[in-house]
């Protein structure tokens, strides 16, 4: 019971982190493009978590564990931040925030393929339920989308679910913090070279929010988030406390309401109202 209490404690802090990651990216890719903005954000965060594993001198991985922390780069390193960075030029962020309510269901289906859970019946139908919900707010709110934003936070989301499922089974046994230090150090020479590759042309135009965008997806959206999540996918179970991730559009819609000042609409807080209802009744058969 401990140990579950833990685990959903460890995953809402990472959620409050993660929440404030779509409105920072929104605000970076309007000075950087999305190559920069995605390689750079890994190098910043591989320095930090390399230096960790050297500081506190963790032991390497088996080399059994190389194939999952690729996956777990594909996933959350690479295709997540470059995904939702080339969708956020075509959709706001609030709207993207949405997409959010998709995560918990593929978190647990990979769940199921990568980490071996076996949730209930009735938490598929509940899952599904709130998916189906996002997926009709994004058909029919097209006003505020476009075809090729919602394919690509789509995209986003699946390998992301898979990054997150991923993660969560290795660090059962490497833990949290240890898991993405890694993740981001074998990924770490490929975006060192993207990031070279894609450097902006004149530091002249880049304002202030735009660095402090980067500071933020670098260093908390990258690292310290994923510390606290992933430790909570270990201890709470990864169907489980893969459901809290449905509070991120809570907190997502306000962030990019209060500081980007973007429209935030009766029907966004209506679709996550209902989606975050149909995962409260997931998680009990979980």
């Amino acid at each position: 019971m401990r140990s579950s209490v833990d685990g959903w404690g460890s995953g809402l802090l990472g959620v409050i982190i993660f929440s404030g990651s779509l409105p920072a990216t929104r605000v970076a890719v309007a000075d950087f493009s999305p190559l920069f903005l995605t390689s750079a954000r890994a190098v910043i965060a591989a320095l930090l978590g390399g230096g960790l594993l050297m500081l506190l001198r963790q032991a390497r991985p088996r080399r059994a564990d190389v194939l999952s922390l690729a996956i777990v780069s594909i996933g959350v390193v690479i295709g997540f931040p470059l995904l939702t960075a080339l969708a956020l030029q075509h959709i706001t962020s609030a709207y993207s925030i949405v997409f959010i309510g998709l995560l918990p269901l593929a978190t647990a289906i990979f769940g199921v393929l990568r980490g071996g859970e076996r949730p209930k019946p009735l938490f598929w139908l509940f899952s599904c339920l709130g998916s189906a919900t996002v997926i009709v707010f994004a058909v029919s709110n097209g006003g505020s989308g476009s075809l090729t934003g919602d394919l690509l936070m789509i995209a986003a989301i699946i390998l992301c679910g898979l990054g997150y499922a991923e993660g969560g089974k290795l660090s059962r046994r490497l833990g949290g913090w240890q898991v993405i230090s890694w993740a981001l150090v074998l990924s770490a020479p490929m975006m060192l070279v993207l990031t070279i590759m894609t450097l902006p042309a004149s530091w002249e135009g880049i304002g202030a929010p735009a660095w402090l965008s980067l500071a933020y997806v670098s260093v908390l959206s990258m690292l310290v988030g994923f510390v606290f999540w992933y430790r909570g996918l270990a201890l709470g179970g990864i169907a489980g406390v893969g459901q809290l991730q449905l509070l991120q559009p809570f907190f997502g819609l306000a962030l990019a309401g209060l500081l980007l000042g973007e429209p935030v609409a009766w029907t966004m807080i209506a679709a996550t109202a209902l989606i975050v209802l149909c995962v409260a009744f997931a998680r009990k058969f979980t």
